[in-house]
């Protein structure tokens, strides 16, 4: 059975944002979907996040696919480089190697996340797709370019919906849908 992981972003939880949409559109496609609690979503450490990536995804195949959001995004790279996983797909909304216009309390929070390096190489060997905003308040849209150089995936740039979260008023996410159904096919 194809089943997808959606990893919420910082400062989010499993029933924010469009998740609970996406959730129960692949769960309709006949998907096995989990939206896991990411520990100390407000202050993200890498090596706690990873964890609870290894513990809920347990034995990738391809028939798993991955969707983050945010930082999401980069604890699915970092458990990808970690683990040599092979999964049927992956999906990144609002995915980020750098940021822009973080509050100071928000830089050091974010500082390990930015500095570590991540083995790009160890990621790209999956097919990726990566979505953008034109009016992200955080992700400049320069990232999409870095995406499809570092990762080699497709990018897909949408207008209006912010940084893609709850607070933006982003409720339904159609182009990721779309996206997964695209890499499950």
């Amino acid at each position: 059975m194809k089943r997808a992981i959606i990893v919420h972003g910082w400062s989010d939880n499993p029933e924010g944002s469009w998740f609970p949409w996406l959730k129960r559109k692949l769960e309709e496609k006949g998907m096995k979907v989990e939206v896991p609690a990411m520990p100390d979503t407000d202050i993200p450490k890498i090596d706690a996040w990873v964890k609870k990536l290894e513990e809920t995804i347990g034995k990738p195949d391809r028939d798993t696919f991955l969707v983050g959001h945010s930082i999401g995004c980069q604890a699915i790279m970092r458990y990808l480089e970690k683990t040599n996983a092979k999964v049927g797909g992956i999906l990144f909304v609002a995915g980020w190697f750098t940021l822009k216009d973080l509050g100071n309390d928000e830089k050091i929070i974010a500082k390990p996340w930015l500095e570590t390096k991540i083995d790009t190489d160890k990621v790209k060997t999956n097919r990726i797709i990566a979505i953008f905003c034109d009016d992200d308040p955080y992700v400049p849209i320069s990232e999409a370019e870095t995406f499809k150089k570092r990762l080699g995936c497709e990018t897909i740039t949408v207008t209006g919906k912010g940084h893609f979260s709850g607070e933006d008023g982003v409720t339904d996410l159609p182009e990721a849908l779309e996206a997964i159904l695209t890499l499950s096919r």
